[in-house]
């Protein structure tokens, strides 16, 4: 079926109550909301309550990678809401032990052990008490524009916001530098980045605030909320090797790189390094809540050894891997790792062509359908273009495109463009096409 012209859309004078009863009843948890009241998604779009289409640039929160309202999972949904929903945590169903076989199957062998959980930061926290328990050890080490999640543990490894304010955070975390090709201060005599040396210092500044109890590092392969941020080629495998040196556990959390997004089916695939513990979530549940944590035999073994805790209302839920089990089928049924690869590339050529045109691209950044631009006030000193990213988000939806703009303190130029997997050539074109006016309009 032919998928419609995205159209602008003013908004709606009837609308006036909504957003009093929003501004009146709702609690307020971050950005500001989007100035349109969405109705119904299908597809690659969602639609206004004016049925204005909008397109997806962010597969919702860059979670929907089968599009809105794919019809294998509605029909899995419904199946499993109708006959085998949710059960007792102690109870186990064949879906959930299923879908533990079939993830397996699509990892390396020392990753065959699954806890089937909802959200990632529940995913992340799992996986550092995991750590934790398996080291006996207590502190974690993450970027310092991470974003692993807002519950306790994941939130003290979040580094990139909202620790302010809050009261102390877990003890025992610490930060390395982010490696940001653009923005590092780690150069080469060439000007090239010189992530080697910034690794190195970082880890030299982490043994140095350390008290002899470091655990685990955890990572996202692209930080995402930190301004899509790619990891250079070799940095994973180096991580890793000063991870080993300090008897540390890797942990990797693909909650957006996971599942062909990146044009592999693990992000960490690029690099040959399989990480001790692997956190998925977003994208395995294509926009339901879905997560899980996987490791190794062994890690498992000697958690439960130790009376390993993580009992929650909706662990082994079978709705959700029912699900996940859907998601899997379908990305390997219709070739989706091997077709972001190729959209990957589209995308990729699409975002330097318009750096070409317009002065204010300072970068272009990303892997497969997970990329990036950030936007400059001058390419020479790279300053930032917050007010320049704020218009242009604002342009590109009366233009009947959603893109999503990096919420941090001085990132408000930096785009992060993840549409869904199922997203067709034209879709992706006719997004590219919109931002190219958008640019234009807001005086890029």
């Amino acid at each position: 079926m032919p998928q419609p012209t995205p159209s602008p859309s003013g908004p709606d004078p009837g609308s006036a109550d909504f957003w009093d009863r929003a501004d009146r009843y709702l609690v307020r948890y971050g950005a500001a909301f989007v100035p349109r009241i969405i109705a119904r998604s299908a597809g690659s779009y969602v639609y206004d309550e004016n049925d204005a289409a909008i397109l997806d640039f962010t597969s919702g929160q860059m979670s929907a990678i089968l599009g809105h309202g794919h019809p294998d999972v509605v029909a899995t949904v419904t199946e499993s809401v109708t006959h085998l929903d949710h059960l007792f945590s102690g109870m186990l169903s064949r879906p959930v032990v299923d879908l533990a076989t079939e993830l397996a199957a699509t990892l390396p062998e020392s990753l065959s052990r699954t806890l089937l959980l909802t959200t990632g930061a529940e995913a992340n926290e799992a996986a550092l008490r995991m750590a934790k328990l398996a080291t006996g050890r207590y502190e974690i080490v993450s970027f310092d524009r991470s974003w692993h999640g807002m519950t306790s543990g994941a939130a003290a490894a979040t580094y990139s916001a909202g620790r302010r304010g809050y009261g102390p955070a877990v003890p025992g975390n610490l930060s390395l530098p982010t490696p940001d090709a653009y923005r590092s201060p780690f150069r080469t005599p060439d000007g090239t980045h010189d992530w080697r040396t910034e690794l190195d210092w970082g880890f030299a500044r982490i043994d140095a605030q350390s008290t002899g109890s470091l655990a685990a590092c955890l990572v996202e392969p692209i930080l995402s909320s930190g301004g899509i941020i790619e990891l250079p080629e070799g940095y994973l495998a180096a991580l890793q090797a000063h991870c080993v040196a300090r008897g540390m556990l890797l942990i990797l959390d693909e909650a957006q790189t996971g599942l062909g997004r990146t044009g592999t089916m693990y992000a960490f695939e690029r690099d040959g390094v399989v990480p001790d513990l692997l956190t998925l979530s977003k994208t395995l549940g294509a926009g339901l809540p879905v997560a899980a944590v996987l490791t190794s035999p062994e890690i498992e073994s000697l958690c439960h050894e130790r009376g390993f805790l993580f009992y929650t209302t909706h662990v082994s839920d079978p709705l959700a891997a029912s699900v996940a089990r859907t998601v899997l089928r379908v990305i390997a049924r219709d070739g989706l790792v091997a077709r972001t690869a190729e959209l990957g590339g589209r995308l990729r050529e699409g975002l330097l062509d318009l750096q070409s045109r317009h002065e204010c691209i300072g970068d272009v950044r990303g892997r497969g359908l997970l990329q990036g631009i950030e936007l400059v006030t001058d390419r020479s000193t790279r300053a930032p273009a917050d007010a320049l990213g704020r218009a242009t988000t604002a342009a590109c939806l009366d233009l009947g495109l959603h893109m999503n703009v990096v919420q941090l303190p001085g990132m408000g130029g930096v785009f992060r463009i993840a549409p869904p997997l199922t997203i067709s050539d034209a879709e992706l074109d006719a997004g590219l096409d919109i931002l190219d006016r958008a640019l234009t309009t807001a005086g890029g």
